[in-house]
Order: C-alpha cells, then sequence, then structure tokens
C-alpha cells in the first residue's frame, strides 16, 4: 500500500512542470480571471472585457516602430531639484534604479512600417510620468529635431501631470512644449498624438492636446483636473462615463478610438496618407 502511494506521489513530483497552471491575471474593471500568460500575449490586453492596462516606455516602444529601428537620444538627461524639495533627490534615484529610466519619457527617432518617426513615449512608472524640467526639455527637443529634420512627431502620453516638487519650472514646460509643437506645426509637421492611461493635468493642457491627430486607447482617463475636485467646485453631479476616452470622443476633443492590437497599424496607414513612406529617419 505504502509502496503505491509513494508511486502515485513519486509521479506527480516528477510531472509537476507540466501540470503546473499559470498564475491568473484579475481585471481591474471586470474582475474575471484569465492566464496572465495570455494576458502579457495580448499587450496586457484583458481577453474578457478588453481592458487596456498600462505599458512601460520600453513596451510600448517595441509593439509600435519596426525592430531594432529605435533610436534614443538625450537618454542620460536627468532632473535637478531646482526647490530643495525633500527626498525629491533620493526619490529620483530609487526609481531610477527600480525602472531603468532616466526620467519619466523616452524620444528619438524611429521607423513604423517604414515611415521615418520622432517617438516620444511616457512612462507612468516614472513618478506617474510627471512633467517636470527634463520631460518638458526632452518633448522640446524632440518636436526641434523633427522641425528640422521635417520628420513627423508621434507621441504617447501617460501623466498625473506637472511636477510639483519642481514648483513653478514645471509649469513653465506647458508653454516650453506648446510652443515647440507650434514651430512644429508652422514649418508643416505632422503630429500625431496617442493619448494612453491615464493622461491628466498639465500635460493634458499642453501638448497632449494639440496633436493635429488625437488618437485614445479604449476607456482611458483623459482629463485634468480630478472628477471630485470637478463635482466640488460646480456642485454637480457628473456623468459616470465623465473623462473617459469614449466621452472624449464624443465631444470632439478625441479624433479617434483605437485598440491597442490596430495601434501601429492606424499610425502607419496615418502616416502614409501624409507622404511619409519608406525613408531613411
Amino acid at each position: 500500500m505504502f509502496e503505491d502511494f509513494f508511486n502515485v506521489v513519486k509521479k506527480r513530483f516528477n510531472d509537476g512542470e507540466e501540470e503546473y497552471k499559470p498564475p491568473m491575471f484579475k481585471c481591474p474593471r471586470c474582475q474575471g480571471t484569465s492566464p496572465l500568460s495570455k494576458y502579457e500575449e495580448l499587450h496586457r490586453v484583458c481577453p474578457k472585457c478588453n481592458y487596456h492596462g498600462r505599458l512601460s516606455s520600453t513596451e510600448r516602444i517595441a509593439i509600435t516602430v519596426d525592430k531594432e529601428s529605435f533610436r534614443e537620444f538625450n537618454g542620460n538627461m536627468r532632473g535637478a531639484d531646482p526647490l530643495d524639495f525633500p527626498e525629491y533627490k533620493e526619490k529620483q534615484a530609487e526609481l531610477r534604479g527600480s525602472t531603468g529610466l532616466s526620467e519619466a519619457v523616452i524620444t528619438g527617432t524611429a521607423t513604423i512600417k517604414g515611415s521615418p518617426v520622432v517617438i516620444g513615449v511616457m512612462d507612468s512608472r516614472f513618478m506617474m510620468g510627471s512633467m517636470g524640467s527634463v520631460v518638458g526639455e526632452k518633448i522640446t527637443r524632440a518636436f526641434e529635431y523633427a522641425t528640422e529634420h521635417k520628420l513627423p512627431v508621434v507621441m504617447f502620453t501617460a501623466s498625473g501631470g506637472a511636477r510639483m516638487q519642481e514648483g513653478i519650472v514645471s509649469l513653465m514646460q506647458m508653454a516650453k512644449t506648446s510652443g515647440a509643437v507650434k514651430l512644429h506645426s508652422d514649418a508643416g509637421g505632422l503630429y500625431i498624438a496617442v493619448m494612453t492611461d491615464p493622461t491628466t493635468g498639465g500635460v493634458t493642457a499642453s501638448f497632449a492636446s494639440l496633436g493635429d491627430i488625437i488618437i485614445a486607447e479604449p476607456k482611458v482617463l483623459i482629463g485634468f483636473a480630478g472628477r471630485r475636485v470637478i463635482e466640488g467646485t460646480i456642485k454637480q453631479r457628473l456623468p459616470e462615463d465623465f473623462q473617459l476616452a469614449e466621452f472624449m470622443y464624443d465631444k470632439g476633443f478625441v479624433d479617434m478610438i483605437v485598440e491597442r492590437r490596430k495601434l501601429r497599424s492606424v499610425i502607419s496607414h496615418l502616416l502614409k496618407l501624409h507622404g511619409f513612406d519608406s525613408k531613411e529617419a
């Protein structure tokens, strides 16, 4: 009897790897569960309700641009501490170590299905993608490079707004980035803004809303102030879908809502429609 029991346990132990079930993903929206491997395979999109989870900047670049085409610039820029804000330097150093990022945005050149672009991707893992002096400077330089080299800009936004640890310096980035977008536009450049979850505050109130074409992923949060602040100010109850991409689309703030699996193709199509075909970036 004990020998039979031992053989059963031994078989289960030896076959453990084959019987192992992958960890499960629980969707924060529909509360449904699915294999984590399936969620990752769909680039962090829930297979049951189409919830679009957040991507890191490197993941976003990997699924958007042509393989090995991305060339980063200004990658070593790091923020200062103009207000000598308590623990701000330590927080930045900690995030640089844990995320591998120097700041909350990555910029560079790449091709998307052969079309050359200047691309920028904000990363919510670094201080919620807040826009400090370095983020504003990198985005400004990206637009200036695009203007000089007559390239279109594709900018993926994800931010909690201006970085208050830098005070007025962070707020001035709104004007600086908006000015760079205007110069790019005056030179005939194309700017495609892609709003991802969340795009709020001073980023929404500046370069994120100035795209010639504004795209949003489904049901992402887009807004300036938070719901509770607005309701408390106007003393009215807001619609349940207030500040979601679909609400913004209905009001004309967003031009297109595109699922993640289609974004690369849609952006490529838009670039080609505007004459940016296979060239050297």
